[in-house]
């Protein structure tokens, strides 16, 4: 099949769904954000792509600034904080809030794995805003944890599609990262 063009959208897909906390005038905020992804290792770093939102305003008036990952079973209230402001609305007495370390990263604890972070940069683009922030702590629980670490199949965290904006769960494990392609390595080897 021969390759078309279709635009320049940037269909990534899928999207991880996170509710994103700040605190704007001492009040708790927060909202639906897809465009997030590690992009450090050491020190770890977070970004987040958001508008200028209310949220957006908290972190840059502390610098600080929570990453939740919400499982299906959160789907209303994650899209909920996508359709209203937090201008407009208390959003935060949707949830059960608690703060670790950063007094001004407010997390959710209904959220199976939560992330306090430091601002450590901000990038504005023509309609976004870029936040990196450092990881501080990542907090959870036993019962999403396998060795010590979260499970996604016990965290079942959930995804976001461009255009057609609908939520999906993560499905199967159907391969071992660094580990199946090693045996293409080794016929290339031989090439």
């Amino acid at each position: 099949m021969e390759k078309k063009s279709i635009g320049n959208n940037a269909f990534l897909l899928p999207m991880p769904m996170v509710l994103v906390g700040s605190c704007k005038g001492g009040r708790p905020n927060f909202m639906a954000v897809a465009w997030v992804s590690r992009v450090n290792a050491s020190p770890n770093a977070m970004c987040i792509a958001i508008g200028n939102k209310f949220t957006a305003e908290g972190i840059f008036e502390n610098k600080e600034f929570s990453i939740n990952i919400p499982s299906v079973d959160l789907i209303a209230q994650t899209d909920l904080m996508g359709l209203i402001s937090g201008r407009e609305y208390d959003k935060s007495k949707i949830f059960d809030i608690f703060y670790g370390s950063l007094k001004n990263a407010p997390m959710i604890r209904e959220c199976p794995v939560t992330m306090e972070c430091r601002l450590i940069e901000s990038v504005r683009l023509e309609v976004d805003t870029l936040f990196i922030g450092e990881v501080r702590n990542v907090w959870s629980e036993d019962k999403y944890m396998t060795n010590g670490a979260p499970d996604i199949t016990k965290v079942s965290p959930f995804c976001l599609s461009m255009p057609d904006n609908r939520y999906w769960s993560i499905g199967e494990e159907i391969g071992k990262a660094w580990h199946d392609g090693l045996e293409l390595k080794e016929k290339l080897e031989k090439i």
